[in-house]
């Protein structure tokens, strides 16, 4: 598959002075908006989430920070608010600090964009599909020991 960019730009999710636009690389292998750690301040004061291990395309495992909440915003997409996870990034020129973030399945699927492998670029789709989400009666069992009220709810 060839290379897919798209023009990006990232907000910060609660104040929307702190503002980032750039090109960014659609990565279906990846599940987050994938940011360089040095935007993080650019961005002003996210909510940390969680500290993950994350597993890179070259096998590296690097420490990432999931902050939020942010605005994305590409082209003829909804904007989604997600979340986004900060990685040490070498800049993609090598040195002068012009990064290639990452856009993920996990954003893609919330601005309803889907890859077009044929003409390389991002299409929007018109139904967001949840099937995978809910199962059938007869393929879903709930066990004994889970049935019963939850909550004050039951489960039927």
């Amino acid at each position: 598959m060839g290379r897919i960019v798209v023009e990006a730009t990232i907000e910060n999710g609660t104040d929307s002075t702190f503002r980032i636009r750039s090109n960014a690389l659609i990565d279906t292998g990846a599940a987050y908006l994938t940011l360089p750690l040095a935007w993080r301040d650019r961005l002003g004061e996210l909510m940390l989430l969680d500290t993950v291990e994350v597993e890179t395309a070259t096998q590296a495992v690097v420490s990432g920070d999931i902050c939020g909440p942010v605005l994305l915003r590409m082209d003829q997409f909804r904007p989604v608010l997600t979340e986004a996870l900060f990685i040490e990034m070498e800049p993609s020129d090598g040195h002068d600090g012009h990064y290639k973030p990452l856009i993920g399945y996990i954003p893609l699927e919330q601005a309803q964009a889907a890859v077009d492998l044929v003409g390389h670029r991002l299409v929007k789709f018109s139904r967001v599909d949840l099937k995978p989400l809910l199962p059938s009666h007869a393929d879903f069992t709930v066990p004994e020991q889970v049935a019963g009220p939850i909550g004050g709810a039951t489960v039927e």
